[in-house]
């Protein structure tokens, strides 16, 4: 498999240390930690995946996770 190196720079300190916590949380290193976000975050998700999930958090209607998102939405506002 081909691989492509890519750098990221002036990383303020803060961040920094934030990713080490995560990575150590998830007993990765820095480097295992970054792969897993980039890898993550560039997924797209189908409809099968999103079924999957409403039936892993116990949504049981489409009213319940109506009432989720108004919810978020509303969180955001503030």
């Amino acid at each position: 498999m081909a691989t492509q190196t890519i750098s990221i720079k002036n990383v303020p300190k803060a961040v920094a240390d934030r990713l080490k916590a995560r990575a150590a949380r998830h007993h990765r290193s820095l480097q295992g930690e970054l792969m897993a976000i980039l890898d993550e975050s560039t997924r797209e998700l189908t409809v099968d995946d999103l079924a999957q999930l409403a039936q892993r958090i116990g949504l049981q209607t489409p009213s319940e996770s109506a009432a989720i998102v108004r919810e978020d939405r509303r969180g955001r506002r503030r």
